[in-house]
Formats: structure tokens, sequence, C-alpha cells
């Protein structure tokens, strides 16, 4: 029986494969078939399981996908105050809602 050396290089790395007729004969046998004779007559159908916390996020993300981008009604509101004269925040009111923004985040 006739033995064979194959040399790959490949980025520099030089690998030797010996008996690779003996490889070649092991990997032809043992491919695995599409088809087996077991499973002649059987109808197989292909099963998806999606669990409840797949299903919440779905309904999740179509409620916010249904949700509009803008609060109409707050903008409604604020536009009046502005046009009518009675918008008026100080700077102090400004800043604590900031910083109570930041320690809701932070906490």
């Amino acid at each position: 029986m006739a033995h064979y050396s194959i040399i790959i290089m490949e980025g520099g790395v030089v690998m030797r494969i010996e008996n690779f007729s003996q490889i070649q004969q092991l990997y032809s046998t043992t491919k695995p078939s599409a088809y087996s004779a077991g499973s002649a007559g059987k109808d197989f159908k292909d099963k998806l399981n999606i669990s409840s916390a797949g299903k919440d996020l779905n309904v999740a993300k179509q409620a916010v996908a249904a949700a509009p981008d803008v609060r109409a009604d707050k903008i409604a509101e604020l536009k009046s105050a502005i046009e009518n004269g009675t918008y008026d925040i100080s700077g102090y009111e400004f800043a604590d809602h900031i910083m109570d923004k930041l320690s809701q985040t932070l906490a």
C-alpha cells in the first residue's frame, strides 16, 4: 500500500498529512446519508416552541411600534402655555428635575 504525504502551506504554516489515502477512505465511507432506510414512510414536521418570555417580548415590541413617537397632548399643553405667556419655569426647578432623573438613572 502506498503512503502519500501532502504538505499544505497556509499563511506560512506548514502542515504535513501522512497516509492521506487512508484518511480519504475513512471520510468517503462514513459520510452521513440524507435519507436513511428507517425513515421511509414517515412524515417529519418542523416544530417551533416560543417561550413565554419570547411571547411577552413580542407583545412589548408590538405595543412600542403602535405607540406614537410624539406625545401630542404634552406638546399641545406646552404650546398653549407659551402662547398665553404662562409658561414659566425657574432654573432651580429645572435643575432639580434633571437631578431627580439622574439619580433615578444611577440607582
